[in-house]
């Protein structure tokens, strides 16, 4: 991995699903990567997963100092971050919890190494208070899974992040073939998350007032806006959209329709009853599929999409 920034050794910490796929990209880099975690046979689950993506990561490609045997698994998280570069932080959503791991990683890591949590929604200014060394160095660097695959990464610092580090993650995760953003305000489930959760209120909605089927809202978004949105994102979608007008020419025609759609969302508690009819409703699109096979071709497709927009300049991203 070439570049300015000097980061070889990273610490894994967490080496569940989200943690097993961000230590395979690290080893597809060249880095040399310590892990940990307490679970009974964290280990062996670790190296099973690398084993599995390593082909995948080939087909995205390697670099030259690339090996699975750059890969070191300890049971003391002290010994993993001793000689650590940068911390990816990979465990329970939780504050308590995160408030004590990270006072231990601010203790035991070196006092300039980036800690980065893996948090897909508590921002670091809820379990940093613990933090004696150098709070200054802990955000938030929140993947989309599998990290190893897709390339989105939220870094989200709290409001005593110092802006060294926020640039150095910035940096980091470029170099490594991410697409970061910086989030400036700490607010809920970030910004992803919460576009996907307001989707979600429609995907949800739709079904439980039997609009549509769950099935036929699939179809909607992924032979639909999806496809544009997955190669454009929604404003550039919306700019085109507009014509030689743009996106404002596209507001000043649709807005009134889209905000008399936005006045007819219904809310939706996602509580009791409306769990199991939803999880039943997920259930009668998927019950025919293999999910291992799934999930390989999801990957699969999510490289070739990936790779795809790479050559061609006209797209932002």
């Amino acid at each position: 991995m070439t570049g300015s920034v000097t980061i070889k050794n990273v610490a894994v910490v967490g080496t569940g699903v989200i943690g097993a796929s961000w230590a395979s990209l690290f080893l597809a880099k060249g880095l040399k990567v310590a892990a940990t975690d307490p679970a009974p046979g964290a280990e062996g689950r670790l190296r099973e997963f690398v084993k599995s993506a390593w082909p995948m990561l080939e087909k995205i490609g390697l670099e030259p100092s690339a090996s699975i045997e750059n890969l070191t698994f300890h049971s003391e998280l002290e010994q993993a971050v001793r000689n650590a570069d940068f911390v990816q932080e990979n465990g329970p959503e939780s504050k308590g919890f995160k408030e004590k791991l990270f006072k231990q990683l601010d203790a035991a890591a070196p006092k300039n190494a980036i800690l980065a949590s893996s948090s897909s929604g508590l921002p670091s200014s809820e379990f940093v208070s613990l933090c004696q060394n150098n709070p200054g160095r802990v955000l938030i660097g929140h993947p989309f899974n599998p990290p190893h695959v897709v390339p989105l990464v939220e870094i989200v610092p709290h409001k005593d992040t110092e802006e060294e580090y926020i640039e150095k993650a910035l940096n980091f995760y470029k170099l490594l073939g991410k697409a970061p953003i910086v989030i400036r305000k700490e607010v809920k489930g970030f910004a992803a998350n919460r576009l996907q959760a307001a989707l979600n209120r429609e995907v949800f909605s739709l079904v439980k007032e039997g609009v549509c089927s769950a099935n036929d809202v699939n179809v909607a978004i992924t032979q639909g806006p999806g496809l544009r949105w997955a190669l454009l994102g929604p404003y550039v979608d919306l700019d085109l959209a507009g014509g030689q007008g743009g996106a404002t020419h596209a507001l000043e025609h649709l807005g009134p329709a889209m905000q008399s759609w936005i006045d007819d969302f219904k809310p939706i508690r996602l509580e009791g009853e409306t769990l199991k009819f939803l999880g039943e409703a997920a259930s009668s699109v998927t019950s025919k599929l293999d999910m291992k096979e799934a999930v390989r071709d999801r990957d699969e497709l999510l490289v070739s999409i990936v790779q795809a927009k790479q050559g061609k300049k006209s797209f932002p991203i």
